[in-house]
């Protein structure tokens, strides 16, 4: 391997949505920072198979107002 043209490679400790805690080797940030997940396999319905349906807003009732009269016959 070529000297001084690798980033350095370093111990960090990752915090999982859960508030469970594991170490890890990684280049990212300082040796011992810290990283927290919002998303990771416990929460993410990827991996659960859970899904949520948000209706931030009334959005999808909004759509449904909106697009209500497609596919009618008009007479």
């Amino acid at each position: 391997m070529k000297p001084n043209i690798h980033p350095d490679y370093h111990e960090i400790n990752i915090i999982m949505t859960d508030g469970t805690e594991f170490k890890t080797r990684s280049c990212m940030g300082k040796p011992g920072e810290t990283l927290r997940l919002d998303i990771d396999p416990k929460s993410h319905p990827a991996w659960t198979g859970v899904q949520r349906v948000m209706d931030t807003g009334g959005q999808v009732a909004k759509f449904n107002k909106k697009f209500a009269s497609i596919g009618q016959r008009k007479k």
